[in-house]
């Protein structure tokens, strides 16, 4: 066998082991937020992440590129925060004092599509991965409250000595008017 047919057996495999280890990631996240771990989430995420999610328009026919979503940095959207805002939204929330959070939801984070999209080393020789995925949440408040928020995921995750760190996460809801009473859950 030569190096070449070598190389490209063993690459499928190292793809296959790297996807599974993101997808590890990503189950465990899901499960830290779902138990209200969310200390250990925080964890999870680097401290120079950006964390995004537009809001959703109805426009015509071949606007869609430029126009569907509000753009980061410039437009109103439901998150636009780094980690010093998230950490808190945490704080907020463990106070058990958050009137939307009292009692607190119940949720299931369920996965899946998840792809990795890219893989490699960037400008300061740390390795990355780009991600995209599809997701399901379930919320449950007080006795009767359900909300469900369908969607897509694309995610950015660097190495670091303590693991993987999601170093930036855009969040695309397949709805334009939010249906919940409120957006407390993480994503």
């Amino acid at each position: 066998m030569t190096v070449l047919a070598e190389l490209t057996e063993a690459k499928p495999a190292i793809n296959l082991a790297l996807k599974a280890e993101i997808e590890d990631f990503f189950y465990q996240e899901a499960d830290f937020v779902d138990e209200r771990k969310f200390k250990d989430w925080l964890d999870m995420l680097h401290e120079d992440i950006k964390y995004f999610m537009p809001m959703r328009r109805n426009v015509k026919f071949g606007q869609h590129a430029e126009r569907e979503n509000t753009r980061e940095g410039q437009d109103i959207s439901w998150f636009d925060e780094g980690k010093w805002t998230l950490a808190k939204r945490v704080e907020q929330i463990l106070t058990g004092v958050h009137y939307a959070e009292e009692p607190l939801s119940r949720t299931s984070h369920l996965l899946t599509n998840i792809r990795v999209l890219e893989h490699g080393v960037d400008e300061n020789q740390q390795e990355f991965v780009k991600t995209s995925c599809r997701f399901f949440v379930y919320l449950n408040r007080v006795e009767y409250e359900v909300n469900e928020m369908i969607g897509k995921r694309y995610d950015t995750l660097v190495k670091t000595e303590a693991g993987w760190k999601v170093l930036r996460r855009e969040i695309i809801l397949d709805q334009n008017v939010l249906l919940v009473k409120n957006l407390t859950t993480f994503f």
